[in-house]
């Protein structure tokens, strides 16, 4: 591509400063339902994507025309659950193949379906065969799809919120599976006549292979630890024994009995990371050797710096922070130019979403044009929250909202709630403890509440008593003695 093609920017471009090289922020389709994993189609100079409702779709661009490839009939989309992950396979003058992953429902429960669609020469899926069928669950399905250097399914799948899956060795759930292209074992697994690779998973939504041929994965912890992995062969990564970084007595103790692998990068307050792709181009030279990775509940993309042997990460930026709204997936083409997708049309949009075009997917490029009001990365705030309004926005309000008006059918709302303003203990001990799907005032929520016993007293009550003053709340404030004797 010449640099004046390159140029050809529309009026509404934006413009992204690094420390040499400035990027054009483009808008490449718009008005999507809810992009879930993006696809380069290496023939076509196209993307093909899903939407979370159950279309595959492609993106011409050349011309952003976009067709649509296949609607499935049998995906069960709800909140969090619906047409997931997907990997193009396109292999020289052999068969290429699409998979995708999806959760269905039958006879009431609900599965995760590994499916292979021969991607025939017109670009049309068809002939679908069922690889693999997993429990499902009303979250935790992770669902990323990678094909590997040497030609492996590799499919990240969630934990099914069981609090045993993820350990047992017999269960494909919070596991990273190696399957053959047809679906079989693999004769070189390391675990003989089983698919897994690795295991100790919560919920896994971003994976990507370096050129190195190292393996990595984002996963959303609980209410701390959001995790980035270096993944490898026949390695426990803890959960849910350990979150994140060994770094409590008991997490050390269990560690050094059985052995757990350590994440490169965590995050608390979590960032609930999603998608996630290598750069390993010189077109942008700032983020070669980096990791690609787009955030939900921080609505951000964050360059994540490699060490050179790819064990560490070394540093971190940040784009568009509660700028685009939440990002859920990426994708690096082979010419360097950087595609990822908005999820504001999701079950929980966040304050300012979703806007009238939602959901987009946008385009980083290197420009030479100069940029007017250019958006420049930053770095990880390290400030830590101390007031009741800081840490409720770091740890209560991506579910329970700015204004605590809560998610219909997924979190209850804490204005005015009785459980809020009337004795001190329920909401302690829903804060110490954490909550399962609950039903209040005859309305089921599905969505479950992490245990934030690891915050101190103060923090505790601080979070406490700005729930109960605030949102129309007229209760009294907590007392860190109070926690206590409620722990």
């Amino acid at each position: 591509m010449s640099c004046k093609d390159r140029e050809r920017l529309p009026e509404n471009a934006e413009f992204v400063k690094l420390d040499k090289t400035t990027l054009a922020l483009t808008i490449e389709a718009d008005s999507l339902e809810v992009p879930w994993d993006l696809q380069y189609d290496t023939h076509r100079n196209a993307i093909v994507f899903t939407e979370i409702a159950g279309s595959i779709k492609r993106l011409d661009l050349k011309t952003q025309q976009i067709d649509t490839l296949i609607q499935l009939t049998d995906v069960y989309h709800k909140r969090t659950l619906g047409l997931l992950g997907m990997a193009l396979y396109q292999p020289k003058n052999e068969q290429a193949y699409l998979f995708i992953s999806y959760t269905s429902l039958r006879q009431g429960s609900i599965y995760s379906n590994l499916v292979r669609y021969e991607y025939a020469e017109d670009g049309q899926p068809i002939n679908p065969k069922v690889l693999l069928q997993i429990p499902g669950s009303t979250g935790h399905n992770g669902s990323r799809i990678i094909i590997s250097q040497d030609s492996k399914i590799i499919w990240a799948t969630g934990d099914a919120a069981s609090d045993t899956f993820a350990q047992d060795s017999t269960a494909m759930n919070g596991k990273i599976l190696r399957l053959n292209i047809d679906g079989s074992i693999p004769y070189d697994n390391p675990i003989p006549k089983s698919y897994i690779y690795a295991w100790g998973f919560r919920n896994m939504q971003g994976l990507t292979q370096a050129s190195s041929g190292k393996i990595y994965a984002s996963e959303h912890g609980d209410a701390i630890e959001d995790e980035v992995n270096w993944i490898q062969p026949l390695r426990n990564y803890g959960w849910p024994q350990i979150e994140g970084m060994h770094d409590t007595d008991q997490e050390l103790i269990l560690a050094r009995k059985s052995p757990r692998t350590e994440p490169i990068r965590s995050w608390t307050p979590v960032i609930a990371p999603a998608g996630l792709a290598y750069y390993g181009h010189t077109e942008i030279p700032e983020w070669n050797n980096t990791l690609l990775l787009t955030t939900l509940k921080s609505q951000s993309l964050r360059i994540l710096k490699l060490s050179t042997d790819g064990t560490q990460i070394i540093d971190e930026q940040i784009l568009f922070a509660d700028y685009l709204g939440r990002l859920r997936s990426v994708l690096v083409v082979p010419n360097g130019d950087v595609y990822f997708s908005t999820s504001n049309r999701d079950w929980n949009p966040q304050p300012g979403f979703p806007r009238d075009k939602d959901d987009v997917i946008y385009r980083l490029r290197p420009t030479e044009k100069v940029a007017k009001s250019p958006i420049f990365p930053t770095k990880p705030d390290t400030k830590l929250a101390k007031t009741g309004k800081e840490l409720y926005k770091a740890y209560c309000e991506s579910c329970h909202k700015e204004k605590g008006e809560g998610v219909p059918s997924s979190f209850p709302p804490l204005s005015k709630s009785a459980m809020v303003n009337g004795p001190e203990k329920p909401l302690l001990k829903a804060l110490l403890n954490g909550l399962s799907a609950q039903q209040i005032n005859g309305i089921k929520y599905e969505g479950a509440m992490p245990s934030f016993g690891f915050l101190k007293n103060e923090e505790i009550a601080s979070i406490a008593t700005y729930i109960r003053t605030q949102f129309g709340n007229q209760a009294s404030a907590v007392q860190a003695t109070t926690v206590q004797s409620n722990r």
